[in-house]
């Protein structure tokens, strides 16, 4: 099976820093695959790397897009990363405060709108048309998340929760193949985790996205992932099932420590 993300050797360089080193990381159609670490491994520079907002000293990203030949997307800038079918949220919340949750996920539908400059002036009406069927599609979305009961609300006043899933909301409306959450669960009470916990896996087996994504939660990660990376200090020092990542002393040493056990 050809992986749809398939980075190789992939190496950054901040000076004479070296945050990523030689990093090998694969995600096949269908799965969902954790990439975890110590603060500081360097999982967001990597996330960093794939979707454009860095460009590697070393090493290819390389991506197959259902029905495409694989590609390298090294350089790629992050509007066309996305257009590619890469999507990603932030660690930090990134929302559109002051806009409705309607209109943060319409933005997202900007990358696949065929409207130029001139529709936008002209207002004719294939271009009338088109903005009606991206209110329609991200309601569609709105309600997959359940978030349609928002729909017209400021995104400030959601509860943290819905922020963080009107994000991965914002991301699907980009009709993306791999989605990349940044620690999705960062801050999320245990009620918000097990909903999100539902959700990822509800977005896999539906929608047909396959997910990549860094977490510090590891019962999430354990109870979700297909497969785990594990980096320190730039290297990636393990790979395999939840099952052999919990049993790993170089892992439990580096990072994992008694919470296996818990």
């Amino acid at each position: 099976m050809q992986p749809i993300l398939n980075v190789k050797n992939l190496t950054m360089d901040f000076g004479g820093l070296r945050a990523l080193d030689s990093l090998d990381i694969s995600v096949n159609r269908g799965e969902i695959v954790a990439l975890i670490g110590p603060n500081g491994a360097g999982k967001t520079t990597f996330f960093n790397c794939i979707t454009g907002l860095y460009t590697p000293t070393h090493g290819d990203v390389l991506i197959a897009p259902p029905g495409q030949a694989e590609k390298r997307i090294n350089g790629y800038k992050p509007n066309h990363v996305t257009e590619a079918g890469l999507a990603r949220t932030f660690q930090n919340i990134r929302l559109f405060q002051n806009m409705t949750v309607l209109e943060n996920v319409m933005i997202g539908r900007h990358c696949r709108m065929k409207a130029g400059i001139p529709g936008a002036i002209f207002r004719n009406p294939s271009t009338r048309a088109e903005e009606k069927q991206v209110v329609a599609d991200s309601y569609a979305i709105l309600k997959k998340i359940e978030l349609a009961p928002h729909v017209n609300e400021l995104a400030m006043n959601l509860p943290y929760g819905a922020q963080r899933r009107l994000e991965i909301a914002r991301a699907l409306a980009t009709e993306p193949f791999l989605l990349l959450l940044d620690e999705p669960a960062a801050g999320m009470n245990p009620q918000e985790t097990r909903e999100l916990d539902d959700l990822i896996v509800r977005l896999r087996d539906r929608e047909n996205v396959s997910i990549l994504l860094i977490e510090h939660d590891m019962k999430l990660v354990m109870s979700l992932s297909d497969r785990i990376y594990v980096v320190d200090y730039g290297k990636k020092i393990a790979e395999g099932t939840p099952e052999e990542i919990k049993n790993n002393p170089a892992v439990i040493k580096a990072y994992l420590g008694e919470e296996v056990d818990a």
